[in-house]
């Protein structure tokens, strides 16, 4: 039993079983195929397959039954491996009903091919977008449309590559965020329970990966001073263009608007990330779907409508936390390098809500 081929031996007549079981399960169903492409230490070109289907008690299951490796990326290989794949279990393509691919894989456009070629052979196989897929693409991309959040994610994007280069530089921030944690926890002002005060890091944002710029966003809150200490070591121990990039972040970060813009998106992709996760529960349904985007839909108009003044609230108790200057909202607004006197007649109050919010 010692022995890597019989362990593999006996592993892989588990999935065989396994997998004839749910071919016997589906008993002849229409199915839809969700293709993924996983990744491993092999580094080999791989697809991960899922069938979803109706069992006899009419209950929707999924089924992972299998990794399929390819010989290359191309649409063609990625067919074939397909078409042998559904051989094997004695699956018919004319059964197919429905098919779906990850939108954040590095196949994507592949994927896109392979939709194709099974469209003009079943075109009753329709090709179906996750539904929180679509809602994470369509407010990264409305949201860096506007310019005071583009400038947030891109200052974010390039915080997460100076603090996160290097495992060095990793371990440092996990050090000091654990004493300041053990600090927190101290002088009561954090509470010890189960997964309140897990180990945390900071994440790269990916555009197409569900709620990750919601995540990197509460690391970043969650890990504000600790941030600032790695920045402000990396400013005095690394090299001249790492000094730069550590005290040009130090300054943005360190500033009213960008803490306002932090906490403002914050709280908008903390709506999207409960919907986002409401929408993948495998239980859910097209009734209770659109009921849930009308919940979300009212909860930012009235964030819109009303949680300006709740907002800078939030702010205001962040940036005297962490001894940033906080912005009078009843003084002028005064553009950099022009005088009171030439000031427009706005407040800074005005010029955050009309700009920012």
């Amino acid at each position: 039993m010692t022995s890597p081929k019989i362990q593999k031996d006996i592993v892989s007549c588990v999935a065989t079983e396994t997998t004839n079981d749910i071919i016997r399960e589906m008993d002849g169903a229409l199915f839809y195929v969700l293709i993924d492409e996983p990744s491993d230490i092999s580094t080999k070109e791989q697809m991960a397959v899922v069938l979803r289907y109706v069992d006899k008690n009419g209950y929707v299951v999924e089924r992972f039954v299998g990794i399929e490796h390819v010989s290359s990326t191309k649409v063609a290989s990625l067919k074939e491996s397909l078409d042998n794949m559904f051989s094997r279990f004695g699956l018919s393509l004319s059964m197919l009903r429905g098919q779906g691919y990850d939108g954040a894989s590095n196949l994507q456009g592949e994927f896109n091919g392979l939709k194709t070629l099974i469209l003009e052979e079943n075109e009753s196989a329709y090709y179906v977008h996750c539904f929180a897929h679509q809602l994470q693409l369509a407010l990264i991309f409305v949201a860096k449309k506007h310019e005071d959040v583009n400038s947030l994610f891109n200052l974010v994007s390039m915080l997460v590559n100076v603090v996160g280069v290097s495992a060095k530089r990793r371990d440092i921030l996990h050090e000091i965020h654990a004493l300041a944690v053990i600090e927190a926890l101290g002088k009561g002002e954090l509470s010890s329970g189960q997964g309140l005060n897990q180990e945390i890091t900071l994440k790269r944002p990916v555009d197409t990966r569900w709620s990750s710029h919601y995540g990197t966003l509460m690391s970043i809150i969650s890990m504000f001073p600790s941030v600032v200490n790695v920045l402000e070591i990396i400013e005095v121990e690394e090299n001249s263009e790492q000094k730069f990039h550590a005290k040009t972040l130090l300054k943005l970060m360190q500033s009213f608007d960008f803490v306002f813009c932090l906490f403002l998106m914050k709280n908008i992709l903390g709506y999207a990330n409960e919907l986002s996760r409401a929408l993948q529960m495998k239980n859910q349904d097209i009734l209770n779907a659109i009921k849930l985007v009308e919940v979300y839909r009212h909860n930012l108009q009235k964030l819109r409508d009303s949680g300006c003044d709740s907002l800078f609230g939030q702010v205001s108790t962040f940036c005297t936390k962490h001894d940033i200057d906080v912005l009078d909202m009843g003084d002028l607004f005064l553009i950099p390098g022009r005088s009171r006197r030439k000031a427009r007649e706005i407040t800074n109050k005005t010029r955050v809500c009309s700009s920012i919010w």
